[in-house]
């Protein structure tokens, strides 16, 4: 088994706010991800970037996760598990953003845990295992 970072996990990480090593370490041995729709939301934080500084210490932070997870694709069968959880939140009448559909879409097709500080949204989508990474532990 392994787990799957949302990308307001490491955004607050970014801040300050959550400190990403212990909740790492209470999962021993399994592997980390990310999708590449988390490399793509925190790519676009770092071009949204105003000021050159800021710019460059958002790319230097990001850049530093992408070395060090895993990126895991959007393919075929993530295309499939998407389509089909896509049907069920909207013929329910619970929709979740659509960025977000891709990450859960990603965790259920690699059968990860998916860390969020989002549970809101989450929580909407059915056989996502979620576990929330709020506060500092």
């Amino acid at each position: 088994m392994g787990v799957l970072i949302d990308t307001n996990v490491l955004i607050e990480y970014e801040r300050g706010r959550l400190n990403l090593e212990p909740h790492l370490s209470r999962h021993g041995h399994e592997e980390f991800f990310l999708s590449v729709v988390t490399a793509s939301e925190l790519l676009h934080g770092v071009h949204r970037a105003a000021d050159p500084r800021t710019r460059m210490r958002r790319s230097v932070f990001v850049e530093a996760l992408l070395a060090r997870f895993p990126l895991l694709p959007i393919d075929l069968a993530t295309a499939r598990v998407h389509a089909q959880v896509w049907a069920e939140l909207a013929g329910a009448g619970r929709m979740i953003g659509p960025n977000d559909l891709w990450i859960a879409a990603t965790a259920l097709s690699h059968d990860l845990t998916m860390v969020t500080a989002n549970v809101r949204e989450f929580d909407r989508v059915p056989g996502l295992r979620v576990e929330v990474w709020t506060v500092s532990a």
